[in-house]
C-alpha cells in the first residue's frame, strides 16, 4: 500500500468520483455541483484554492483529503479539512488514518494553530474515528450556511430594507 501523496490534476476525475460517493453516503446525491474542470482549475490554476492529498491501492486512488487555509479571529491561520473520503470498499484498512496523519503533518508544517472540520451527527463511525485520534467533536456547535438561493434571498431582503 502506498502512502498519501499530493494529488495531481490527473487525479481529479477519481477525486470527483469519491466526492460523489460521499454525497450518496450522506444522502445528498444531487448536491454535488463541482465539476472536474472546477477541481482542476481551483486546485491547480494560477491561484490554487485548496490542497488535496490522495492515497492509492493497487494504483487506484481510493481515498482523498481536501484542505484549505482559513483565518480565525481567535487563533490566526488555521487549516480546514473540507472532506476526508475513503471509498466504501477500502474502509477499515487504515487509509483514513494515513490521510488524517498527512493532513495533520501538513498543518503542522504550515504552522497553523488549529485544524478543523465538520462531521454529520449521525455518522457515528466517523465520530468515533476522530475521537479516537484525539479530535474534539464539538457537539454544541451548529453549522450555519447560506446556499446560493439563500444568498440571493438575503440580498433581496437587504435591498428591501434600504
Amino acid at each position: 500500500m502506498n502512502l498519501p501523496r499530493l494529488a495531481t490534476k490527473a487525479d481529479m476525475p477519481r477525486v470527483l468520483e469519491l466526492i460523489k460517493e460521499l454525497a450518496i453516503f450522506e444522502k445528498e446525491p444531487e448536491a454535488v455541483e463541482v465539476t472536474q474542470n472546477m477541481l482542476e482549475e481551483d486546485g491547480f490554476g494560477h491561484n490554487p484554492k485548496f490542497t488535496c492529498f490522495v492515497i492509492e491501492v493497487d494504483h487506484k486512488v481510493e481515498g482523498m483529503a481536501l484542505v484549505y487555509k482559513r483565518y480565525s479571529t481567535w487563533k490566526g491561520e488555521v487549516l480546514h479539512l473540507e472532506d476526508l473520503i475513503v471509498s466504501q470498499s477500502q474502509r477499515g484498512k487504515n487509509l483514513g488514518t494515513q490521510l488524517l496523519d498527512k493532513v495533520v503533518e501538513y498543518g503542522k508544517s504550515l504552522g497553523v494553530k488549529r485544524i478543523s472540520w465538520e462531521v454529520l451527527d449521525w455518522n457515528e463511525p466517523a465520530i468515533n474515528f476522530y475521537e479516537k485520534k484525539g479530535a474534539n467533536v464539538m457537539r454544541d456547535w451548529d453549522v450555519v450556511q447560506l446556499d446560493e438561493k439563500g444568498i440571493e434571498n438575503y440580498l433581496k431582503n437587504c435591498d428591501a430594507r434600504l
